[in-house]
Order: structure tokens, then C-alpha cells, then sequence
């Protein structure tokens, strides 16, 4: 039953959904008046924009602050805007993708902007009538493709008609990278325009102030050379200087002939920067390289090329003086180099950059980019089209998880929240509550309050290189062989199939019947476990005692015989030790005094039995079985109540606001066992011999004779007298 709240001034309806009083919306109108309900009765705070079964482009839209999550006040601003744009505000609830122009609200603002630019959307695409869709405005490119202002600020060679304005635009595009523009080709905005024509003027300053090149087309070459040896020549001469100061230290100034034997073994090719590092030239104390002796390998390349730029071939020796002079003549034209500006538009040619700016089409261009500006407020409406739709199409959606739950609570099972991700099919069970696992960590730590019995999966699959984690609640049916390595199959919502392995195993209580059988199932593990170990104990025991026997040495050889003995006092065994009758008479009576306990209490207990009647002893039957079972049924019945899937969420992000429990009659909705008809045909490989139902009956039928027996003869009475 619906109730009213009546402390608000919109009236809402509420219902009663998952345990828990939620506001019911059903109508535009309650879309409408979303910032009127109270923070306090929202099922949800917040949740991620990521990781969802829905649109994520169409949660960007509704993430107003882009904080990467849909706040509550991200909600109410998007719930004013598009029903404050719509005529019908209860055209949210049909979940379209698509509006008639009809629909927008002209008469509020946001809906006329919608209206036109929906309208010059068809028109950009040449689409007759008058409902636009999705489809229409997936592929903002295609909208601009055929228009040549679209708003923001960036101009093609599409944009103009001027073919010099044309190549202007596309030589700025090639010496600035240019911006993509919303047609999808690259083109200028003005600010690139201006700094393409003061690469113009920059790189046609620096040209006119060019230097002669001293070496003429050489030049370049012998500069690159001379930058590359100046450091190593003037060590050359610095070390030649010491020599001279002190000439016990040429040898070690000079190539260390150690250096070179301990390189001398290896692949040399590969030694080039360690004999670089060696002096230029030999250390003689002269203070002049010897032009006509070897010059480091390293080097030599780069030293011949200056040398053949720079002097004559008979030049025999190179001083200080005379590298200061190449320096010297290289200075001013290295200076030039080193000064250039415009470097962005050197493939233009010098004569090019001159014709550009003679033509001087700047101030032309920067008018093409003022009037694709002017139009920015419409081009962007265009783009709200777009956002408009999704919107449409997806906000009553997330209402229906973000306020209600009511995805997660329907019966209809073909709907699914937006947090539920697929179906695992494992033992037997298709587990339909599923959830992406966003963070492990934070899973460990709130997984076990949530109540559930939940298994933790590793997916894979050969369409996706990303490993994905889920988690399932198992909600029906028993344990069975849900253990951690157990392998199954995921469906996720797009129906792709990916490989799961069980990673982590929450124990919780799937049922009242599970909890019922659990006593004894944790006593017949306890015994099996116990006879497993008693009989590996033996097994290692009676091993050891066999491997210790095979491994003894051979009995010792008797010692011989002392003179004088007789010949066979060696031979004799030794003394066998006579029988304790008073031992072994202890040993029987602690056996009969045993034996003599156990008879008294089984002939109390059999007395405590033949004392009752027939009901008595099915009630004391019933009784025992519940006095096993029966506090691990209380707890299973207490915590199946509070079970509940604000934990998981919480951990996957959300900010849950209110109790969202799995009731036992719903968790059975979210499990679906295997179901299989009467089989009719029979197993040619099973057990020979009587059926195992006719055992049943048998032992029933002796049971239910032999207790009417005592209780009609009063069998016990004369067996006792």
C-alpha cells in the first residue's frame, strides 16, 4: 500500500521495497520535483560513473561537477533541466532513444536551443522529417562534415573559397600541427595564426642577416667538425703543456698502454666510446699535433674532414694558434646559426616565406575565425542534442537504481540493476546476483558483513586481454563443491562467455535446510578427518617398524666360548623371562571392569528407551535431531533476515543511504538450480541388487513393528523381571 508523506508540498508515494520505505517514482512529474524530496529518503548517495551496466557516456553527462561520480545533486540539476526542455516530462519513463521536434518546450530556454539545433542537425545531414535520434548524433563529425563554420574558432582550407587563403591555412596547419576541428581535418585557430606569421617575419629577419660562410658550401661541414673536436683538441694541448712542465708525467698523459690491453681481448667494434676517451693524439711534450701521424680512431673521421676544409695538404703540424684561428673564423657565422628564429617554416623556402608575407592574409583568416566563432553558442547546442538523448534515454533508468532500487527488486528477471553484471553458471546453479569487483582490498574487508555465502571469481576470456573480477552470491541450494580453484562459466550482460576460476570463498548461510544438515556434516568431516589421520599414523608407523626391521644389521655372532667351557654354552638363548600371572590378572580385570561400565550404560540407556511409548520416542527422536541442528538453524534464520548488498556496493564505491536486503522468498529469485524431469531411463551402469527406496521402506517397516512390539507386549517389563 502506497503512502503519502505529507510533510513535503509535493506529495510522494512511497512503497515498501526490500524491507525498506522508499519514495515510489512513477510520473514526469515526480522527475520534476526530485529537489523537493527530502536527502534523508534516498536510497543512494552517490555511485561511480565506471563500472556500470549502463551508457557510461550518458553517466558523464549526468556527472555535472565531472568528479567521476553521480551525486544527488548531480541528479536534481539533470531532473530540472530536461523536464523543465520537455513538453511531457512522462516521456523519461519510456526509456527512448529518440523525440519528436514537437517535444522540446520551446517556451523554456534549454528546449528552444535543443529545438533549433536538433533541427539544423537534420538539416546538416540532409534527413527529412522531424524526429531525431541517437543515431543522428553519434558521429559529430558527419553533422560538420558538409558545413563551413561550425563553431569553435578552428578554420580549414574547407573554410574559404581563396585559394591563396587556402594554402596560407594549410602551410600554417604544417608549421604549427594545427587543432583538429569538429569536422575531424585539421585546421587553425587564431592564436596559431598569429604565431604562424611571426614564424614568417621571425625566420625572414634572420635570413637577411645572414653571415658569409667562410668555408663557402664547407662551411657546415667544418663547423660540425670543429664542435665535435674542440673539446678533445684543446685536452690535446693542455696535456702537451704538462708534459713540457714535467716530463716524468708524459707517460702517464699519454695512451696508457694498460687501458688498451685490458679492451684488447674483446670485440673493439663495440669499444668505440671507450677509445674516445682516449688522448687525440701521441703526448710528445711539442705542443703541436703531428698531421702527419696517426690520429685517435675515434676521432679521425671528424679530425681529417676540418683539417682538409681548413688548410693545405701539405700542412705537416697543427698548434694551438692555429685551432684558435679555424675558431676565430667560424665565430660569427656559428653565432648567426645559432640566432635563428622561425626555424618552423624553413621548408618553405625563404622565397616563400617573402611571398606569404607580402600577401599578408592574416588579417583576412583571423576574420574566417571570428565568423566560425560567432556561431560557438549553436554549434555546442548541437553537441547538447547529443547529450539530451542519452539522457532521455537513460535517467529513469538510474532513477530506478539510484533512489528505488527498483531494477534490483523486480520479478521480472529479464531486468537487471545496473550494478548486476551477468550470470555464473557453476554446480549446477546459474547465480544471477553478479558484480563487478572494482577493489579487492576493500571487498576483504566489508564482504563478510554483507551476510551472503559469496565467491569471488577471476574471469577471462580470448576477446579481452584485461582479467576481470566478479563476485556472486549463492542464495539457494547447498555448498556443495564451492571451493576456492573450482572452475565455471560467466555470461556477462552482452552475453560474451568468459573462463571463471573461484578465488575467495565467503562462508555464510545459504538456507535454512543447508544450516539444518550442518551440524552433521561438520561431525562427519570431523570423524572422517579423524580416521584418515588415525590410519596414516598406522600406515607411517607399521612403515617405519618395516623399514627398521629390513634395515637392522644381522644378529651378532655368539662370542666363542672361554677356555675351559663347554662347547655349546654359546649357542644357548637366553633366558626367556617367566609368566606374570598378577600382571595379565590386572590387565583382565581393567578389560571386565570396562566392559562392565559400558553394559550398565547401555542398559540404562535401554531402559531410558523402553520406558517410552512409541510418540515419546519419535518426539525424543525429533527432539535430539533439534537439539543438534537446532541453534545452527536460529542462526541461519537470523542471518538470511539481514542479508543484505550494501556492503558489496559500498565496497565497489556507492554510498548507500538505506538497507537493502535479500529477504529468503527473494534470494531464491537469484539463484536458479538445475531442474530435471522424471527419468524414465535406466542407468545401465548402476548398482545391481534391491533398490534403494525398497531398503527404505524395509528398515522403516522393522523399526515401526519392533517399537509397536514393545509397546503392545511391554517386552521391556519381562525382559527386567
Amino acid at each position: 500500500m502506497a503512502l503519502i508523506n505529507k510533510d513535503q508540498k509535493y506529495k510522494w508515494e512511497f512503497c515498501n521495497i526490500g524491507g525498506t520505505s522508499r519514495v515510489n517514482i512513477s510520473s514526469g512529474k515526480d522527475i520534476a520535483n526530485l529537489y523537493q524530496l527530502d536527502t534523508k529518503m534516498w536510497t543512494v548517495l552517490s555511485c561511480p560513473v565506471k563500472g556500470l551496466e549502463i551508457d557510461e557516456k550518458s553517466l558523464n553527462y549526468m556527472d555535472c561537477d565531472a568528479d567521476g561520480k553521480i551525486r544527488v545533486n548531480d541528479v536534481i540539476c539533470v531532473s530540472k533541466w530536461i523536464t523543465g526542455a520537455l513538453k511531457d516530462p512522462d516521456l523519461l519513463l519510456q526509456g527512448k532513444d529518440s523525440v519528436h521536434l514537437n517535444d522540446f518546450n520551446q517556451e523554456n530556454e534549454a528546449g528552444s536551443k535543443l529545438y533549433k539545433s536538433a533541427k539544423q542537425i537534420l538539416e546538416n545531414l540532409g534527413k527529412e522529417g522531424s524526429e531525431i535520434s541517437l543515431k543522428d548524433t553519434a558521429d559529430i563529425a558527419a553533422i560538420f562534415a558538409n558545413t563551413r563554420f561550425n563553431g569553435d574558432g578552428v578554420i580549414t582550407v574547407k573554410s574559404t573559397d581563396n585559394q591563396d587563403e587556402a594554402n596560407v591555412i594549410a602551410a600554417a596547419v604544417a608549421a604549427t600541427g594545427g587543432t583538429k576541428d569538429r569536422s575531424g581535418e585539421q585546421g587553425v585557430n587564431a592564436e596559431q595564426i598569429e604565431q604562424f606569421y611571426g614564424m614568417l617575419a621571425a625566420y625572414s629577419a634572420w635570413r637577411k642577416g645572414a653571415v658569409e660562410p667562410p668555408y663557402a658550401d664547407k662551411t657546415d661541414a667544418a663547423l660540425a667538425a670543429y664542435k665535435a673536436l674542440d673539446g678533445k683538441v684543446r685536452d690535446f694541448f693542455m696535456r702537451s703543456k704538462l708534459a713540457a712542465f714535467s716530463p716524468d708525467s708524459t707517460a702517464a698523459l699519454d695512451v696508457q698502454t694498460a687501458r688498451i690491453e685490458a679492451i684488447s681481448n674483446e670485440n673493439l667494434q663495440g669499444k668505440a666510446a671507450e677509445i674516445a676517451t682516449y688522448p687525440l693524439a701521441r703526448i710528445n711534450g711539442k705542443g703541436e699535433i703531428d698531421l702527419t701521424a696517426p690520429i685517435n680512431p675515434a676521432w679521425a673521421d671528424q679530425f681529417n674532414t676540418l683539417m682538409g676544409i681548413a688548410f693545405d695538404p701539405d700542412k705537416k703540424s697543427l698548434s694551438e694558434e692555429d685551432w684558435n684561428s679555424i675558431g676565430a673564423k667560424l665565430a660569427a657565422y656559428s653565432g648567426w646559426l645559432d640566432s635563428k628564429a622561425g626555424a618552423e617554416v624553413e621548408d618553405l623556402t625563404i622565397e616563400t616565406v617573402d611571398a606569404l608575407l607580402a600577401q599578408d592574409k592574416k588579417a583576412a583568416l583571423l576574420e574566417i575565425v571570428a565568423k566560425d566563432a560567432a556561431l560557438k553558442e549553436e554549434a555546442e547546442s548541437i553537441e547538447m542534442v547529443d547529450k539530451f538523448l542519452h539522457i532521455l534515454r537513460d535517467f529513469y533508468r538510474l532513477l530506478k537504481n539510484f533512489i528505488t532500487f527498483q531494477d534490483f527488486y523486480t520479478k521480472d528477471k529479464q531486468v537487471k540493476a545496473i550494478f548486476q553484471s551477468g550470470t555464473l553458471i557453476i554446480d549446477q546453479r546459474a547465480c544471477n546476483f553478479c558484480m563487478k569487483v572494482s577493489d579487492m582490498g576493500k571487498h576483504n574487508a566489508s564482504a563478510a558483513t554483507s551476510g551472503m555465502f559469496l565467491i569471488y571469481c577471476d574471469c577471462t576470456t580470448k576477446t579481452s586481454p584485461a582479467k576481470l573480477q566478479i563476485v556472486a552470491a549463492i542464495t539457494v541450494g547447498e555448498i556443495g563443491n564451492l571451493i576456492v580453484g573450482k572452475n565455471a562459466i560467466y555470461y556477462d550482460n552482452a552475453g560474451v562467455e568468459w573462463d571463471a576460476v573461484i578465488t575467495k570463498v565467503v562462508d555464510n548461510p545459504i538456507s535454512i535446510a543447508q544450516a539444518f544438515w550442518s551440524p552433521y556434516r561438520r561431525m562427519s568431516t570431523a570423524i572422517e578427518n579423524l580416521i584418515n589421520k588415525s590410519a596414516a599414523e598406522k600406515d607411517a608407523k607399521m612403515m617405519a617398524n618395516a623399514t627398521a626391521k629390513i634395515n637392522a644389521a644381522p644378529a651378532a655372532v655368539p662370542a666363542a666360548p672361554a677356555p675351559g667351557a663347554p662347547a655349546d654354552a654359546a649357542a644357548k638363548p637366553a633366558a626367556t623371562p617367566p609368566f606374570d600371572i598378577a600382571k595379565f590378572a590386572g590387565i583382565f580385570a581393567a578389560i571386565g571392569m570396562a566392559v562392565g561400565m559400558i553394559g550398565s550404560a547401555l542398559a540404562a540407556l535401554a531402559k531410558g528407551i523402553f520406558a517410552l511409548t512409541w510418540w515419546q520416542l519419535l518426539l525424543a527422536f525429533v527432539g535430539i535431531m533439534l537439539i543438534i541442528s537446532g541453534p545452527a538453524m536460529v542462526m541461519a534464520w537470523m542471518k538470511l533476515r539481514r542479508r543484505n548488498i550494501a556492503p558489496l556496493l559500498n565496497a565497489n564505491g556507492w554510498a548507500i543511504n538505506a538497507e537493502s536486503k535479500i529477504s529468503i522468498p527473494f534470494g531464491e529469485t537469484l539463484t536458479d538450480v538445475a531442474k530435471y524431469p522424471k527419468m524414465r531411463l535406466k542407468d545401465p551402469y548402476a548398482k545391481k541388487g534391491t533398490p534403494g527406496w525398497v531398503k527404505v521402506l524395509i528398515t522403516l517397516l522393522i523399526i515401526a513393528a519392533a517399537a509397536g512390539a514393545v509397546w503392545y507386549f511391554d517386552l521391556y517389563q519381562m525382559l527386567i523381571k
